[in-house]
């Protein structure tokens, strides 16, 4: 018994010792974390080299588009064929459904007798092989789609578009490099003529694999094949892939990582072993990390390192058989095999025999310890390629910690014993802070063709449905001239008196008769009533070699009780901050002119006179609708009998956007405001406005134009969603154009489509959030924000995560195509109705050309990105005998009325002299 103990305790030291000098003698074989981790940076600088235009020609890691733009979701359904082609044909039909398995079958013909054929011979053969397939399932009389899995070099332009770039695998077939192998394969089937096929999509192997393995797990977005070769694939942003155009979204790219080092980045890693490795291959200089990681090479590796060791007398006592000197002797499935825990010693002792070999107990452990060092490498260096790729999604979504899914195929992670185990262990090493799930392909090569396809279809079909939803939305030219037509008809039923009861756009005479002339000035006091807050501004207008305007003001709060009480409490209240203001500029028992932005609905019958139709904005003051604002003002003045002002105007603040732009430009005599709400003034010909008294000179007509449209004469125009927001609004069918233009509505419209695109299965997988169906919760400024140019998808991502909605990233380019149409009707309707303002003024004065400013303000005209140069060139287009130019204003409700009453104060002292 000890004897036993003692034996097995010599045989355990022995084997020791064998290990501990293999390990030596193989110590630059055996990397460190900080050399893979530096490996691992150099990788990811290869991988940027390859995306950007001016460094891929150099770049080793050439960084391929597929043109695969999504992966997929899980709702696919749909009878797929899939064509594999390596060094046989496989033809599968494939029956995609939702939660279950891809049900298949599968065909398979050789095409040994066509490699080295001509290009004619070879895809004759590969369609009739086609046509046989589909002869035995008796499916020639259906169109179905086709994916091609093509595992040879290519360069993609397209999804559908696969150039040769050179033959492998022993493939020779001539006139075939620097084509399009889905054109000649088009081409072979139509010269037959008895069936006819839809090939959606050509892809590698490893796009395959992630495809497959992302049907099963929808956070795949990484391919990986180990096998007799090595490559890589992942979803990368658009924004970052500057050899295909546009920033929208992702796109696999097909890394081709197996050229990584030969550039000679990896010479101070690569051993004599690899050196001798890439001498006596087919293709010296290229494919030196795929030399040192797969399956193709590892089994010679160990010969080589087995035959030097045995010439330098540290193994096989310095015998080896002249077979084993022979390359390929060696084979990887060795490797698997004599690494196995249970049997591997043994397993190594009848390799080296069957090799010719006379191996002692010492020689197997020898044997398998390099076996472990080679394979341990090639999944180390695996693992330092693949941190890199993940590291860089990580960045990408600018998360803290990364949740993502490896789909993995070939024979060497599958066959191997320990290398799964050790990749995974490398990569949970290199990123401690991310998760990743390696998941095993199931054919990634067939199945993967049909997902791709798949994805390829529903995406179509996705498309062309949300396209088809969003026509209507989209005008042509043809309706935006009627629409402008149609705005015309409308302002003249307005202006005229006996139609002006009836008409929906009221056209309201403001009494303004006149804009800046720049000789204006004098201090002037500005009241601005539009909200919860009060303004009190003094103004003060200097002309000359001095002209300017100076402002102070001072905001005041109006309580809610006092918004909701009584009339004379809240004129007293309005006073009392006057009183305030005036003491706090030192002005005190000053008498000014006054000009008063009311922005609530008025009748005018003079500049100084507006009586109030309604309160809005949540006003409820009794005792004042019907009532002329002014007086109550000039009452409230009176009681308190600290000081008088004189007031001279009430304006809204559309006119007072006029008369600031008017200051600073003469031309300026339209105004127009897109923000909350929508409404526009111009300067019209007294003769023209039958509801005033007079021919001569001309005034500012207050449109109110947001009402356009309430008699029907937009219903053509409408959408369902236009519908579906009037009828949940405050004031259900009133103020339709405002509804389809303005900042209140716009985001309420989006959310409508975006409910509408889910409930259909065309955005978030179906699936509608609770915040979603709140009404409100999709507020305008978002839109603003989502279709910034500077904003990347992550950020949209991080917008809609705000509101409660989990999106992927084509949700998020959805999301900003609906954002987009919408935002750009708006403008175009906008800009349609200004066409016929501005028309209108060139008519009224008989001129064929006309040059006009239009001053601006609202938040969604300054804000938006794109807003502003829509309406432009809709002016543009709809108005080309006018020279329109837009001037933003600063403050024109406050200074507006000042201005308008330094107008009124000039005009009247005019009148005096």
């Amino acid at each position: 018994m000890i004897a036993s103990h003692l034996l097995a305790y010599f045989f355990t030291e022995l084997s020791h010792d064998q290990v501990q000098r293999v390990d030596k003698y193989l110590y630059h074989m055996r990397l460190s974390d900080e050399t893979l981790q530096d490996i691992s940076a150099r990788f990811r600088k290869e991988m940027e080299k390859g995306l950007g235009v001016d460094t891929n020609p150099t770049a080793s890691v050439k960084m391929l588009p597929t043109f695969v733009r999504s992966t997929p979701d899980g709702t696919g359904k749909r009878l797929i064929e899939a064509l594999c082609s390596g060094s046989w044909l496989e033809f599968q039909r494939s029956a995609l459904e939702q939660s279950t398995d891809a049900r298949r079958k599968v065909l398979q013909g050789v095409i040994s007798d066509h490699v080295a054929s001509s290009l004619v011979q070879l895809f004759d053969h590969i369609a009739e092989c086609l046509a046989s397939f589909m002869d035995q399932l008796q499916i020639k009389d259906q169109k179905l789609p086709l994916g091609f899995t093509f595992s040879f070099p290519c360069y993609q332009t397209k999804l559908d578009e696969s150039i040769l770039v050179t033959w492998t695998k022993g493939f020779k077939s001539s006139g075939v490099e620097g084509r399009d192998v889905v054109s000649m394969l088009r081409k072979a089937i139509r010269k037959r003529g008895d069936f006819d096929i839809d090939i959606v999509a050509v892809v590698n192997d490893t796009v395959g694999t992630m495809m497959t393995c992302g049907y099963d797990d929808q956070n795949c977005e990484v391919g990986l094949i180990i096998g007799t070769g090595s490559n890589a694939c992942y979803m990368e942003e658009m924004r970052h892939i500057d050899l295909v155009e546009g920033d929208e979204g992702r796109m696999c790219i097909n890394m081709e990582w197996g050229a990584f080092g030969d550039d000679g980045i990896l010479n101070d890693i690569r051993t004599q072993f690899d050196r001798d490795i890439d001498m006596g291959s087919l293709n010296p200089g290229k494919q030196l990390f795929e030399k040192m990681i797969s399956g193709m090479y590892m089994g010679e590796l160990v010969r080589l390192i087995l035959v030097k060791m045995a010439k330098e007398h540290l193994l096989f006592g310095g015998m080896l058989p002249s077979d084993f000197l022979t390359t390929g002797h060696f084979e990887t499935r060795y490797v698997s095999a004599i690494e196995k825990e249970k049997d591997g010693l043994l397993t190594a002792h009848e390799v080296l025999t069957k090799l010719g070999l006379d191996p002692s107990h010492e020689d197997c452990v020898a044997t398998q310890r390099i076996c472990e060092i080679v394979s341990t490498r090639s999944a180390n260096l695996c693992g330092v390629a693949l941190a890199a790729v993940l590291r860089r999604i990580k960045e990408n979504k600018g998360v803290d910690r990364l949740r993502s899914t490896v789909g993995v195929d070939g024979s060497v992670y599958k066959k191997h014993p320990h290398f799964a185990r050790r990749l995974h262990k490398a990569v949970r090493r290199l990123l401690p802070d991310c998760d990743i799930r390696f998941v095993r392909s199931e054919d990634g090569s067939g199945k993967g063709a049909a997902m791709v396809t798949a994805v390829a279809y529903r995406l179509a079909a996705q498309h062309k449905a949300r396209q088809e939803i969003l026509e209507p939305l989209r005008l042509s030219h043809e309706q935006l001239l009627e629409v402008k037509e149609r705005m015309k008809q409308e302002m003249e039923m307005g202006l005229a008196k006996e139609t002006h009861n009836e008409a929906i756009l009221k056209m309201l005479p403001t009494y303004v008769c006149a804009t800046p002339d720049g000789t204006e000035k004098g201090d002037f006091l500005a009241l601005d009533l539009g909200g919860t807050n009060f303004r009190v501004l003094l103004v003060r207008i200097r002309n000359g070699m001095r002209r300017s305007v100076e402002m102070h003001h001072k905001i005041y709060a109006i309580p809610l009780d006092i918004m909701q009480g009584t009339g004379e409490e809240l004129f007293d209240h309005i006073v009392h901050c006057i009183s305030d203001f005036l003491e706090y500029m030192g002005m005190k028992g000053v008498s000014l002119p006054l000009g008063f932005t009311f922005s609530f609905p008025c009748y005018q019958n003079s500049l100084d006179e507006g009586i109030l139709v309604n309160w809005t904005k949540g006003f409820k003051a009794s005792g004042c609708e019907g009532e002329d604002v002014v007086g109550l003002l000039k009452d409230a003045i009176h009681r308190r009998e600290e000081f008088d002002l004189d007031v001279v105007a009430v304006v809204n603040d559309t006119v007072g956007t006029m008369m600031t732009c008017g200051y600073e430009d003469p031309f300026c005599e339209v105004g127009l405001i897109v923000g909350t709400g929508s409404n526009a003034c111009y300067m019209e010909e007294m003769k023209n406005v039958e509801t005033v008294e007079g021919d001569e000179g001309r005034m500012c007509i207050n449109m109110e134009w947001g009402a356009f449209g309430d008699n029907g004469c937009l219903d053509d125009f409408r959408t369902e969603f236009d519908v579906l927001v009037d009828e949940h609004s405050l004031n259900p069918g009133k103020q339709r154009f405002e509804k389809m233009i303005s900042g209140m509505y716009l985001g309420e419209i989006v959310r409508n489509i975006l409910i509408h695109f889910t409930k259909r299965g065309l955005l978030f997988r179906g699936q509608i959030s609770e915040r979603l169906k709140t009404r409100g919760i999709f507020e305008t400024k978002f839109l603003s924000q989502i279709e910034s140019d500077r904003l990347a998808l992550l950020q949209v991502r991080s917008i809609l995560q705000h509101l409660g909605l989990e999106s992927t990233c084509d949700d998020s380019i959805i999301v900003k195509e609906v954002c987009t149409v919408i935002a750009r009707r708006a403008a175009q309707l906008c800009g349609a109705g200004m066409a016929a303002v501005v028309d209108k003024i060139r008519e009224n004065r008989g001129l064929d050309f006309l040059k006009i400013t239009v001053g601006v303000d609202g938040t969604l005209y300054k804000l938006h990105p794109h807003f502003s140069s829509v309406m432009h060139e809709t002016v543009k287009q709809l108005s080309p005998k006018c020279e329109v130019t837009f001037l933003q204003s600063e403050d024109g409700s406050g200074k507006g009325a000042a201005l308008i009453t330094a107008v009124a104060c000039r005009i009247r002292e005019a009148g005096q002299h």
